[in-house]
């Protein structure tokens, strides 16, 4: 869950370009962050506990600090607690090394335990730290660099991505394996990252690593290879947006750009895939699926769209249901002729990327959910479709979330036996601007404000807003720091209604006017007799007003849609609290963007 950085070729600028490179991947990481450059032979490195602006206070105090080659990172901890002596890059004990890394090595500690037995001294807690110590072994055993690094990758048990550079060689050595790795390719340049905001300001061009390849940059250029150092033939691809997509556009913060950019982004998903005048979806990338029956596979945020999926699947006569990806993969039940979904916005999340390839291993079909072209997860199953959301920089996921939801829609009228729901593809069109309504008359700061005291939340919904009731309480746990749990309404009278208060508001989404919402009615009376303030996101087709403190409206619109809509409403609920606190809301606490660990 790490973040790399690493150019070649940028001359004097080359310090710079490694921490604009940070900059735009402390979303994958920020607990430490560090640097380590080649120049007229000599190997230098600087890094320090705690979020990049400290790296670059002692980088400023370090006129020595300088060369052609360099690599950086930014850490999200797992093997030790975030100290100076645990960031990245590590070395060996000659100082002739150095590596960054993301991912887990699982056999560390033997490793560790045998090159402590041969003299090695570590200084730090990492598992990372094994990697030059064995790059170093290998040189002094005669070997060069590029076999001294695939040497030691081939000794390794785990997830990696990894970069290294040694004293003396001006080049990037680069390994992959469970872990994102892209190249960024210019004219007299070479980049490598975590992903691809790291170097888009420079360059479009991209070359997408995949498991078991190794990369060597260098002032002559790149080129990729197997493990026994067999160059491979790798295509050159173009990313199509626009660096700018990735700055805050004048927003505080990245997470309410997002927000606002998602009537934008719904406008991307659905483009050229509705026609409401022939009453068709239509998904080009899926012209062979066959949905008889469905497993969604997702892991946090995605997850619940994966169960508002399995809803929609189920409402237009496919079996479907969905799974924790971390469970599925150790424990998949019968698949039963399933095609597993896995859904996943960044589509490198190591938990759903282990389920789709054990469903691969038995024989299942698989289709990937994403936003991100060229993802592990894009490559590897059998079929994709892309949410179009465009970059997501924030931690807490929100205009992915809402593309999740616009597709999974897309997708269950695509394989749909019966006939197309007319009323939702209407709705579908005008769901951008009934989002930019929703933008425009929230009173969700309002909300927010009233309730920055309290000991809890609780968010309730049935059916497709059971799935919109639970994104919005982690959306509150995420970045204010404060309890909230999300509910199937109907399970709060089973024993969660000990713990409501008057100091735990109650957030129902209630929609229509059916037995669904009726029955949620009755949910938000059961607390209101307990004296629980609520706070009522509706249509206002039923009379949950009536007993609300609060009132949070959309537009009236398919129930589909209004799911959408109302999660909308508690992103803003969720943002404005958070602010109102003073968190740290792009970066919260212990968390990092694409989790690529299990």
């Amino acid at each position: 869950m790490c973040g790399i950085i690493g150019c070649v070729g940028r001359g004097e600028d080359t310090l710079s370009t490694l921490l604009h490179g940070l900059d735009q991947l402390e979303y994958r990481g920020y607990d430490s962050a560090g640097v380590a450059l080649v120049g007229d032979g000599d190997l230098r490195v600087a890094k320090r506990a705690g979020k990049l602006d400290a790296l670059k206070a002692v980088v400023g105090d370090r006129a020595d600090l300088a060369g052609t080659v360099g690599i950086g990172h930014t850490r999200w901890s797992t093997h030790g607690p975030p100290t100076d002596g645990n960031a990245h890059p590590h070395c060996a004990c000659a100082g002739r090394v150095a590596v960054v890394h993301n991912g887990i090595i699982e056999n560390y500690q033997a490793l560790r335990d045998e090159l402590a037995a041969d003299g090695h001294e570590f200084d730090s807690d990492t598992d990372t730290e094994v990697v030059p110590h064995l790059v170093e072994a290998s040189l002094e055993a005669g070997r060069d660099p590029e076999a001294a690094f695939r040497d030691a990758v081939a000794r390794l048990e785990g997830s990696f991505a990894l970069a290294c550079v040694v004293e003396g060689t001006e080049a990037v050595l680069v390994a992959r394996n469970d872990s994102p790795l892209v190249l960024g390719v210019d004219d007299g340049a070479t980049y490598l990252a975590s992903d691809v905001p790291a170097f888009r300001e420079f360059t479009a061009r991209v070359v997408y690593l995949e498991d078991g390849e190794f990369a060597r940059l260098s002032a002559d250029g790149w080129h990729v290879a197997d493990a026994e150092g067999t160059r491979l033939e790798k295509s050159v691809e173009t990313v199509e947006w626009d660096a700018e997509d990735t700055g805050k556009s004048g927003y505080d913060h990245f997470m309410l750009k997002e927000i606002h950019e998602q009537p934008r982004a719904l406008r991307q998903c659905l483009r050229g895939r509705v026609d409401e005048l022939g009453g068709s979806v239509t998904l080009e990338e899926l012209p062979e699926l066959d949905l008889d029956r469905a497993h969604l596979v997702a892991a946090g945020t995605s997850y619940h769209a994966a169960i508002y999926g399995a809803e929609l699947l189920c409402d237009v006569g496919v079996p479907a249901t969905a799974f924790l990806s971390h469970e599925y993969a150790t424990a998949p039940p019968p698949q039963e002729d399933a095609t597993v979904i896995g859904v996943s916005q960044s589509g490198e999340t190591a938990d759903t990327l282990a389920a789709t390839r054990e469903a691969r291993r038995r024989g299942a079909e698989t289709l990937a959910i994403t936003n991100t072209v060229g993802s592990t997860m894009a490559r590897e199953c059998d079929h994709v479709c892309y949410i179009r959301s465009g970059p997501e920089i924030g931690v807490a996921a929100t205009k992915t979330f809402a593309g999740q939801q616009t597709a999974l829609n897309l997708l269950c009228e695509y394989v749909s036996p019966g006939p197309i729901d007319r009323d939702l593809i209407a709705a579908l069109r005008d769901l951008p601007s009934d989002v930019q309504a929703v933008l425009d008359g929230s009173d969700a700061e309002a909300v927010g404000e009233a309730y920055i005291d309290s000991d809890a939340y609780f968010f309730i919904g049935r059916a497709l807003n059971y799935p919109v009731a639970l994104e919005g309480a982690l959306k509150m746990k995420e970045i204010s720091y404060k309890h909230a749990e999300g509910f199937a309404a109907g399970e709060l009278k089973h024993g969660t209604l000990a713990l409501v208060t008057p100091e735990t508001p109650v957030f129902a989404s209630v929609i229509g006017d059916g037995e669904l919402a009726r029955k949620t009615v009755g949910n938000v009376k059961e607390v209101e007799a307990r004296d629980a303030p609520v706070v009522a996101v509706t249509d206002g087709r039923s009379d949950v007003e009536r007993y609300a403190n609060h009132v949070l409206d959309i537009p009236e619109t398919h129930p589909r849609a209004a799911a959408i809509l109302a999660n909308i409403q508690l992103q803003l609920v969720a943002y404005h609290t958070a602010a109102k606190l003073g968190r740290s809301i792009d970066k919260p606490r212990n968390l990092a963007k694409s989790v690529t660990v299990q």
